[in-house]
């Protein structure tokens, strides 16, 4: 059905906006009618466009569980981003997805424990999978989030993390900043590092994402550890633009990041140029 269609975009209308950190806003967008504009699958994402202004693609940070909005956090880092942080309530803007391959929750996530390994803004991408599997956890087994920023202002969604996700009795979650801070009494260190110190057990499925240089490191880490490279996952959302294949804007290679991810299993990743 054309309804359904993901190039055709819908109105959506922001109902909510959140300040996450001085450069993140958390935005809850429905239908006119009050609506999701679509279903989607964690690790998709959607094209948002402000006309007149432009256009850019977004991780969904809402989990499919999550029946009445969509949610997208998002970094203040460009033209649409900029005007996309000037609005209000009330305001639309239009919406279409979704795209890409989601990450594999219903097959090769299903029975295992999982570890969750996010730097700054990488959360957002991976909010939408935790908060699925939290919500279907008889599904899985124990899940371990780590979640390190530059200071505890950075990071994103935090009230979310200490008020439902510590609390929730199959989730660990370790947190760490960059530098120490007066008010910070939680760990002090930079991401890789602590997965080392954590020295969490192979028998786990690890999904990555943040900045590339962190997740380079952090594979590295992982690897010393004992982990094969096909029980990590990460995500390459950021280099995907029109979302269907057409532009070639976003090959790495033989692969469309727009269709044959943005999810990736790391040694698929192997496969590719170094340019990713």
């Amino acid at each position: 059905m054309i309804m359904n269609d993901p190039l055709i975009p819908k109105i959506g209308v922001v109902t909510d906006i959140r300040i996450d950190t001085p450069d993140v806003k958390t935005f809850r967008v429905v239908t006119p009618d009050g609506k999701k504009a679509f279903e989607h699958k964690p690790g998709q994402c959607a094209m948002l466009s402000v006309p007149g202004v432009g256009e850019a693609m977004f991780s969904i940070t809402s989990s499919p569980t999550n029946e009445e909005y969509m949610e997208f956090s998002i970094k203040k880092c460009g033209c649409v981003t900029e005007w996309l942080h000037s609005m209000e309530v009330g305001q639309q803007i239009t919406i279409r997805g979704p795209y890409g391959r989601p990450f594999p929750v219903d097959t090769d996530f299903l029975g295992h424990d999982l570890l969750f390994i996010a730097g700054g803004i990488g959360l957002a991408p991976l909010r939408s999978v935790i908060n699925y599997c939290r919500h279907y956890s008889d599904r899985y087994g124990k899940i371990d989030v780590v979640y390190g920023s530059r200071s505890m202002q950075d990071l994103v969604d935090y009230r979310e993390i200490i008020e439902e996700w510590e609390n929730d009795p199959k989730v660990s979650v370790h947190l760490t900043i960059d530098r120490e801070q007066p008010e910070w009494s939680g760990h002090v260190g930079f991401v890789p590092n602590y997965v080392k110190e954590l020295g969490f057990t192979t028998d786990k499925v690890a999904v990555l994402c943040g900045p590339p240089i962190m997740i380079k490191f952090t594979l590295s880490g992982l690897t010393e550890l004992g982990f094969d490279k096909t029980q990590v996952y990460t995500t390459l959302e950021l280099r995907m633009k029109c979302g269907i294949g057409k532009c070639g804007r976003c090959n790495v290679g033989s692969k469309y990041v727009c269709k044959d991810g943005p999810v990736f299993r790391c040694d698929e990743l192997d496969e590719l140029p170094n340019e990713y």
